[in-house]
């Protein structure tokens, strides 16, 4: 931020409540860097100097990167520097964290989004040998089970009288063999996916993994975020275009991108500009596509786990342009899995976006309320289980809303 924006945002009444002191830690504030890349103008006040990026024509390509050169280590030096675990999460700066939580309007209604998928035993998850599970049972202490608990899964405690003269029960959860934080809803470390032996900022296999978990690039890197999150409803830009190709009806009647829809950089802007959302993806931002599929979790998940819509590298290398803190979609694996597109190529845009710049995947976040309100520009808010090691973590994300307008028809 220049100081003539400082000043443009500090008023009056704003200095007189800081103090001398204040407004000098306000101002040193806006002049220290306070990550490797200058920050904008990040105040939501200022939308109309920063509209969502057009890109050049072949200024984003689908071209494959260069395998051999990736492997060899002279192809993606993290733009972070050579110790960096963070990636783009160090775009999340405690300035621009502030400058989310200004874009919330005061005296208006703040609603709070469930983005978390709501998990179930036998959850549709990625194939996979030993196979990723979900599967909860309840343990029992201190009484005797009913009948046909035990032979439904539940588990019973050799302790079937409570504890103590207090008359102590209780209740746990336990989990099968196979519990897995890459399941549902997810954000995807990026340490998860590499391009042979090599990950994010030259960490190369086998000299940063353990039989207990990752020892570089885990979920201790991540830490929780509160940044600025858009929501870009791309099926209903395409319902309201009557672009019946390219969506269908899922089984509750709710429609969905076709599986293997190819979303382009012209549907992310039209999105935007639908919705009414004046600024452009930026530097920390967490964009989340909504393409409706995470409809079919129950009620078709063969057909959920067999394709789905997403962006390719184009796209995944607009956003990296962007700067973006982390990717977001309601799918499970983010890109388009069409032969057509891909070439063979498998999860390419995972590579590039965690091994070049250190962006994560955001998956299965459920957008549909603050959708059905209108809110599409907000806070994000995530907490990632803090597990030294891991390579995801699934504790529900949240998004901070105020319903808007209705989209542009």
């Amino acid at each position: 931020m220049r100081l003539d924006h400082l000043h443009g945002h500090m008023s009056r009444r704003d200095a007189l409540r800081l103090g001398a002191a204040g407004a000098a830690a306000a101002t040193a504030g806006a002049l220290l860097p306070s990550s490797p890349v200058a920050a904008d103008g990040d105040d939501g006040e200022h939308d109309r100097h920063h509209p969502p990026k057009h890109p050049k024509p072949g200024e984003f390509t689908d071209e494959m990167f260069d395998v051999a050169a990736v492997i060899a280590g002279v192809a993606w030096p993290s733009p972070y520097g050579p110790d960096d675990q963070r990636g783009t999460f160090n775009e999340v700066t405690a300035e621009r964290t502030a400058a989310a939580l200004r874009r919330l309007k005061r005296g208006r209604p703040v609603n709070t989004y469930q983005l978390g998928e709501e998990m179930f035993n036998g959850f549709p998850a990625f194939p996979s040998e030993p196979p990723r599970l979900h599967d909860m049972f309840l343990y029992l202490l201190g009484y005797e089970a009913p009948p046909g608990f035990v032979e439904a899964g539940g588990i019973q405690s050799s302790a079937t009288a409570p504890l103590g003269p207090n008359l102590v029960t209780g209740h746990e959860e336990r989990f099968r063999e196979n519990f897995t934080l890459q399941i549902g809803s997810q954000i995807d470390g990026i340490g998860h996916v590499g391009v042979g032996p090599r990950y994010y900022n030259d960490n190369y296999v086998p000299d940063f993994i353990s039989p207990t978990g990752l020892t570089k690039l885990g979920n201790e890197t991540m830490g929780p975020i509160v940044t600025r999150g858009v929501i870009i409803d791309i099926v209903g830009m395409k319902v309201a275009a009557g672009a019946t190709d390219d969506f269908f009806i899922a089984p509750n009647g709710q429609p969905v991108l076709r599986d293997n829809y190819r979303i382009t950089i012209d549907d992310i802007l039209h999105a935007l500009r639908r919705q009414r959302v004046r600024r452009g993806i930026g530097p920390g931002d967490v964009p989340i596509l909504h393409t409706g599929w995470t409809h079919l979790v129950r009620s078709d998940p063969g057909r959920y786990l067999t394709q789905e819509p997403g962006i390719y590298l184009a796209e995944a290398r607009y956003f990296a342009e962007c700067r973006v803190a982390m990717v977001a979609t309601d799918t499970w694996g983010l890109e388009v899995l069409d032969p057509a597109v891909t070439e063979g190529n498998a999860f390419p845009c995972h590579q590039e976006l965690f091994g070049k710049t250190g962006i994560r995947i955001g998956e299965s976040f459920v957008t549909d309320s603050a959708i059905a309100d209108h809110a599409y520009d907000g806070v994000f808010i995530a907490t990632p289980e803090n597990v030294p090691g891991a390579t995801a973590g699934s504790s529900a994300p949240a998004f901070l809303g105020q319903p808007g307008r209705a989209p542009r028809s």
